[in-house]
């Protein structure tokens, strides 16, 4: 049984204002995308890394990758024009490479302080469960609207969990239901991901452990956090020099 890494950088960072897309970034003359690639690289579990690659950037990539040290990237696919369009076409490329029994961990290229513990909870939990997602606790109060100025309504928070990447499956379920999700045309339209794909064609989902440090680089705020945990780490972040 094997576990690889479906790394997901096919989108092109338009909230950054980047002339290029923030997965490529440098931050301490690192691109965002290696030190994501390098948590993989380092976890002794993973035993190999595809990255799902906006289109004209594999190149890039692949030199970033062995001046780096990523030895684990076996391949470079093209993204979609959605997020679940680019793991769908990671997924799908890995059919007659990976065994059914193979796990899949899929992860966001712009989520590059995912923990070896994180990491490894999910995988333990996908082994045990058939899929596992990393989750929090949710610490806000949620409200329903009732007419747009008021409300009546909530959601007792103590029922809900936050959901993010990194998210594990066996590639069997994985692959069975990303051709029966396009197939019919359920659970891949708007914000749609790989949790609320299984969700909406019945799959139970199990809770992995999470961290608040699995932040998502999404503006320009997070950016500026990313930068400041590299520079408390002195720029030595999994390793990389």
């Amino acid at each position: 049984m094997a576990n690889v890494a479906i790394i997901i950088a096919g989108g092109v960072g338009s909230r950054m204002n980047f002339d290029i897309p923030k997965q490529f970034v440098n931050v301490n003359d690192k691109p965002i995308i290696i030190y994501t690639l390098a948590a993989f690289q380092k976890h002794p579990d993973i035993d190999a890394i595809e990255v799902v690659c906006l289109e004209g950037w594999h190149d890039i990539l692949r030199a970033y990758a062995k001046q780096f040290g990523i030895t684990k990237l076996k391949w470079v696919v093209n993204g979609g024009n959605s997020a679940q369009e680019s793991i769908r076409n990671g997924v799908f490329n890995l059919e007659g490479k990976c065994s059914p029994d193979d796990i899949i961990i899929i992860h966001d290229g712009i989520r590059p302080l995912v923990e070896e513990g994180v990491l490894s909870d999910v995988i333990v939990k996908c082994r045990q469960y058939g899929n596992a997602v990393t989750s929090l606790p949710y610490n806000e109060q949620i409200f329903i609207v009732d007419d747009e100025i008021s409300t009546t309504k909530y959601i007792p928070r103590e029922t809900l969990r936050r959901v993010s990447t990194p998210q594990a499956y066996k590639f069997s379920l994985l692959c069975e239901k990303y051709h029966e999700a396009y197939e019919k045309g359920i659970g891949i339209y708007g914000s749609a991901y790989t949790n609320t794909m299984m969700a909406d064609l019945g799959v139970r989902l199990y809770f992995a452990a999470g961290s608040d440090k699995n932040i998502k680089l999404t503006t320009q705020d997070d950016l500026e956090l990313f930068k400041s945990f590299v520079k408390k780490e002195s720029g030595n972040l999994y390793g990389l020099q």
